[in-house]
């Protein structure tokens, strides 16, 4: 099967996207909008008969002084992974890239390896000779994704550095994930542990709300969101990130942009923002207050937000990136023990991937990013 690459028109993206149970919100061509610093473009594989059969949404990062730049395709590109031709999807795109003045490419398939399920993380945690999650035995393992990567490295492609928890420019490599196909919801709340069914009974009989908001209550979240970065040394994004992103997506969707709190007596103590592209949806940024943690907003507000996921049809509530680190002296454990706490499951992506399309830049970008 030949394929051949073109640009596309954004609507051609969009309506392929639509055509898919589901695709990464970052492959969407709103998320373009949303990362306005760099230079975008929606591409389209076509199969022999004119049919569109892939898209990638490619973002453009220029070089410091010079017209060349990094092509970076996050979560994408959105392509038959499992394709025996592989090559034939992805050479067209270096082609393409390399014209277009890119020296390097970056992208992360998004294709899972493994699973462990939350009842085997439980007896890594408490087994000492266990630190990450790649000491413990995967409950799924898919094979294709192996082939994959042997593809990919045959190509030429570098594995990336592994991103960990994926915080920072890097998409994480490892998430946590609620299934919901084929499960009813009493299933789903069944599989939480005691202390999250006891946290939300607690927030429940607390008498603590969630509530859905609009654009005009982004500065309340930012507020709580700000609070949060001082607690967690993590450098907040600005509040007009935030209102681009809900600008951004919910014009080209209305229903591709959440945002939750959980109030009591009033007071808004935590906030979430939720991402939603066909049956897969994300719990994307959260943030709570210092105050009120005894009522438990956090675990109603989650509740709420899979609940809410479960109605739209959702096939996977997707609580986003965690470490792969096991180890309760970790910085980033809480993070881990408090997701494992609804039953779900980890999953590891193949990660990253880099093509040199020019070594010596390649080089020097590398350089330039470690010393940041």
């Amino acid at each position: 099967m030949s394929l051949t690459l073109r640009t596309i028109s954004r609507e051609q993206h969009l309506a392929f996207i639509q055509s898919l149970p589901a695709a990464s919100h970052m492959q969407v061509p709103a998320w373009a909008d949303v990362k306005a610093e760099w230079r975008s473009e929606s591409l389209g594989w076509f199969d022999r008969s004119g049919q569109m059969v892939g898209v990638g949404l490619v973002l453009y990062r220029q070089l410091p002084k010079i017209k060349r730049y990094l092509a970076y395709l996050p979560e994408g590109p959105v392509i038959n992974w499992y394709a025996p031709n592989l090559d034939d999807w992805i050479q067209p795109m270096l082609a393409h890239l390399k014209q277009q003045g890119a020296f390097s490419v970056k992208m992360g398939p998004p294709v899972i390896i493994r699973r462990w399920n939350a009842d085997t993380i439980k007896r890594g945690i408490q087994d000492p000779d266990v630190k990450r999650l790649r000491d413990l035995e995967a409950d799924f393992i898919e094979p294709r994704a192996f082939e994959v990567a042997d593809k990919l490295r045959r190509m030429g492609w570098q594995q990336g550095e592994d991103g960990g928890a994926g915080f920072g420019d890097v998409q994480p490599r490892y998430v946590y994930q609620v299934p919901l196909a084929n499960r009813s919801l009493e299933e789903v709340h069944k599989n939480f542990n005691q202390l999250w069914r006891r946290n939300i009974k607690k927030a429940e009989k607390a008498g603590v709300e969630v509530v859905q908001g609009g654009y005009q209550d982004l500065p309340e979240w930012q507020r709580l969101y700000e609070i949060t970065a001082v607690r967690d040394h993590f450098r907040p994004r600005p509040l007009s990130y935030f209102q681009r992103m809900w600008t951004a997506l919910n014009t080209e969707d209305p229903n591709r942009m959440r945002l939750y709190f959980a109030r009591h007596n009033g007071v808004n103590l935590s906030a979430a923002t939720m991402l939603i592209v066909g049956g897969h949806v994300w719990y994307s940024y959260g943030a709570s207050d210092n105050i009120g943690r005894e009522v438990r907003p956090s675990n109603a507000m989650q509740w709420r937000m899979l609940r809410d996921a479960y109605a739209l049809g959702a096939t996977v509530y997707d609580l986003r990136g965690i470490s792969d680190s096991l180890d309760e002296t970790d910085h980033l454990f809480g993070l881990i023990q408090f997701k494992v706490g609804t039953g779900g499951q980890a999953a590891e992506y193949l990660g990253e991937w880099d093509f040199p399309l020019n070594k010596l830049l390649h080089k020097a970008l590398d350089i330039y990013m470690s010393r940041r």
